[in-house]
């Protein structure tokens, strides 16, 4: 299960992480089940996670210690079973120095750290990725393979590549 932390109010991150009871707030018209029990026995992976509010940090922290949470307007805590993802184009500790993040957090999630390099210092990825999405979208429109000119791969081999791999697929 995926969430873009980056799209949302607190309050509806809030909501999309734990769920709610009907009439917790305005507009909670029924009982909406979160991410967290969606993800059950699963894999929830909180995609920007450096763009959640720090108030709700705090509240995500509590939560991953104790392994239980509450959906909103609810007073019964429900124990989960997920593993996290979590990922940044901000590292966790450049937004732990910027006062964006919360340490304490940070180390909850940082268990495992992958740091993936940008596409332009990855150049032995970048003629290889440019195949992948390349023949996903010839098949995905009905084409055979083509016959790449030499000179695409060079010109996509020095290409800075700003907006990284989603530049490439596009």
């Amino acid at each position: 299960v995926a969430l873009n932390c980056a799209n949302l109010t607190e309050n509806l991150l809030e909501s999309q992480l734990f769920g709610h009871k009907k009439g917790a707030f305005t507009g909670a018209e029924k009982d909406q089940k979160g991410l967290l029990a969606e993800a059950e026995k699963g894999t929830l992976f909180l995609d920007e996670v450096t763009e959640i509010p720090l108030a709700l940090q705090a509240k995500l922290l509590r939560v991953l210690q104790e392994r239980e949470y509450s959906p909103i307007g609810e007073t019964k805590v429900i124990p989960f079973d997920v593993k996290i993802i979590s990922a940044s184009s901000l590292s966790l500790e450049q937004a732990v120095a910027e006062g964006k993040f919360r340490e304490d957090l940070r180390y909850r999630l940082e268990v495992m750290p992958i740091h993936l390099p940008p596409l332009r210092e990855r150049h032995a990825d970048k003629g290889i990725l440019f195949e992948y999405f390349l023949q996903n979208q010839l098949a995905r429109h009905g084409y055979g393979a083509l016959d790449i000119d030499e000179a695409v791969y060079t010109c996509i081999d020095s290409y800075h590549w700003p907006g990284n791999v989603r530049e490439l697929v596009n």
